[in-house]
């Protein structure tokens, strides 16, 4: 099921939040959506795990990046996805 961008933008809240839970109940709906699965691989960066979070990087069609910075790849994702910043995100 294809997530809807209300759906995508909330995760992204979660994540720069630092809630992967929250974010990973949303992203696991959709293991299509290049984004969310982007997404879902930030999730298990999150989390430390690290070989599920290859896979979903995989799955996104994207590079594992060789250092990933959590905060930069959330950023990345947010700008691919055409959303502006959260206004309640303070880092």
């Amino acid at each position: 099921m294809k997530l809807e961008r209300r759906s995508l933008a909330a995760a992204l809240v979660h994540l720069e939040r630092g809630d992967w839970r929250a974010a990973h109940e949303i992203v696991q709906k959709d293991e299509d959506s290049p984004l969310a699965c982007w997404a879902h691989g930030i999730v298990h960066l999150m989390e430390g795990d690290v070989s599920n979070a290859r896979y979903w990087y995989r799955e996104a069609q994207r590079v594992f990046p060789a250092s990933p910075s959590i905060k930069e790849e959330i950023k990345a994702l947010r700008a691919e996805a055409k959303m502006g910043s959260d206004p309640n995100y303070h880092n």
